[in-house]
């Protein structure tokens, strides 16, 4: 897991350095409707999607599309997690991009959009995470 990073249901900010600080803020998906109050400082974007609960996609799909479409998010570097690799129940990553139509959200957005999978619970993937926020964050951007 990231360091002091426990997903939760409301808001958590955590600091990581990577060599530099990094402040994430986390806000739960029932939080949806606040998020835009946050969209600010907001320099890149980690979404994270449940690849073991195909029910939940959809909803899912459609938050992304939201943040996509705001505004202020227009500059951010978009990284998308598929979390929950781990369990035996996990859709694969070219199912969850092939539900989601990810190659025509991909062409259709401003921003820069990549992918990964991931297990929080086993610390799978969260390497090339660490590695994407440190070459996302560059003071040069």
């Amino acid at each position: 897991m990231l360091p002091g990073f426990f997903p939760q249901v409301g808001t958590d900010l955590t600091d990581i350095v990577v060599p530099r600080k990094i402040t994430i803020r986390e806000l739960g998906g029932c939080m949806g409707p606040i998020w835009p109050s946050y969209y600010g400082d907001c320099h890149c974007l980690l979404f994270m999607m449940d690849a073991a609960n195909p029910t939940q996609l959809s909803a899912s799909c459609v938050q992304l599309l939201g943040l996509l479409s705001a505004e202020g998010l227009a500059e951010a570097s978009v990284l998308i997690l598929f979390n929950k690799i781990d369990l035996p129940c996990y859709m694969t990553i070219e199912e969850m991009k092939s539900l989601i139509r990810l190659p025509d959200i991909i062409a259709c957005a401003k921003q820069n959009i990549t992918t990964a999978e991931i297990s929080a619970h086993k610390g799978t993937g969260l390497s090339e995470v660490m590695h994407w926020l440190q070459d996302t964050h560059r003071p040069d951007r």
